[in-house]
């Protein structure tokens, strides 16, 4: 059999599936969408296994972000095309289906919604990766995330919105709801301005931080007594890392309202200090010089900073502190540690006689008196 012979063929089992078709509308209404949604599954099932091929082979970060993220809203929004387009290309086989219209819009509006938002998140990946925000160091790498972060949160609520609408103009209710917000604007935006204040608050205050970088992705700060470090800054809160790995949720408004401390606002570096209650015989450059040994020993000290003074005194001591610098405040915190357990043993070892001692003094009484 020839070419010529086989495209007649072929164009002779159209015809027919064409006639049969006009001649059973209600049940090829149903078929062509089964025939949608299978045709839908299937382009599916051929993408998600030529996907999987390639990232066996061979590991590409995009693919491996687009199935990450948009797997599941992939799964939806394919068969979802066809059913719009089968709905809209065979409109009459649906003239006594019209829940099959409505329904082929919503799903396609709604995949078409939670698609996009996915896709932002993989595009956000995509700009931050090559971004070390962990290093204290990188404050401009670390305030850029935090934007496009922000960013992201922001396009993304007003995609949802802009769907929503969609959905909900695709109803005559819908559309009767809209025409009595507009025509009682002023009413409506006071009574929405009363009821979402906290939530209007919120967002402004997020754009606010975002621009402004009160705080940033990763910024060491000290909030409610608690030091730990910005996780994630979203729309209406902020989640802290503390230090033992709780997470410490606030308001994004705390962060415009009450104040704060912020250790790596501009520079990273911070100062770290030792207090040492001893005895006044004590010798203090004794003190200096091995501390100064210490901090030289340490990769911790970042060379900056190193110092042994006498600060105060008591009736029974004397307060020796030593400050040391370093580039963050983890390095800090396990310096200052290393410091004061070395120095204790230096001082114990050494000079025993210098540790704090209570005196008490005995005088001599007449028994005849």
């Amino acid at each position: 059999m020839n070419w010529t012979d086989f495209w007649d063929n072929f164009g002779q089992l159209g015809t027919e599936i064409d006639r049969w078709l006009r001649h059973n509308r209600k049940i090829s209404g149903w078929l062509l969408l089964a025939i949608a949604i299978g045709a839908g599954l299937l382009i599916n099932f051929i993408v998600a296994q030529t996907v999987r091929f390639i990232l066996r082979r061979r590991h590409v970060e995009v693919l491996g972000l687009l199935r990450q993220y948009i797997r599941n809203a992939f799964y939806f929004f394919v068969p979802s095309l066809f059913f719009l387009v089968i709905t809209n290309i065979q409109e009459r086989s649906f003239q006594r289906f019209p829940y099959a219209s409505r329904t082929a819009e919503m799903a396609f509006v709604i995949a078409t919604t939670w698609l996009i938002v996915q896709l932002l998140k993989v595009v956000e990946r995509l700009i931050i990766r090559q971004y070390d925000t962990a290093n204290d160091i990188n404050l401009h790498l670390r305030k850029f995330v935090t934007q496009i972060r922000f960013v992201r949160q922001f396009v993304s609520i007003i995609i949802i919105v802009v769907g929503f609408s969609i959905l909900l103009l695709s109803f005559n209710g819908g559309r009767k709801i809209g025409l009595s917000f507009l025509t009682s604007a002023g009413i409506a935006s006071v009574v929405i301005g009363f009821a979402a204040q906290r939530t209007i608050a919120n967002l402004l205050a997020g754009i606010q931080i975002a621009f402004t970088q009160q705080i940033r992705v990763d910024d060491a700060v000290v909030v409610e007594s608690e030091w730990g470090r910005i996780e994630e800054i979203n729309l209406t809160n902020v989640v802290v890392r503390l230090w033992d790995r709780r997470r410490l949720i606030l308001p994004i408004t705390y962060f415009i309202e009450k104040p704060f401390q912020n250790w790596t606002r501009s520079n990273a570096s911070v100062l770290g200090t030792v207090l040492l209650y001893l005895d006044y015989n004590v010798p203090v450059e004794r003190i200096r010089e091995k501390a100064k040994a210490l901090a030289e020993d340490n990769p911790l000290w970042d060379r900056e900073v190193c110092a042994v003074q006498v600060t105060n005194t008591q009736p029974t001591c004397i307060e020796i502190r030593v400050l040391t610098s370093a580039r963050n405040a983890g390095e800090s915190f396990d310096l200052r540690c290393f410091m004061r357990e070395n120095l204790i043993a230096f001082i114990r070892d050494e000079y025993p006689e210098s540790l704090p001692r209570t005196r008490f003094q005995f005088s001599e009484t007449n028994p005849s008196a």
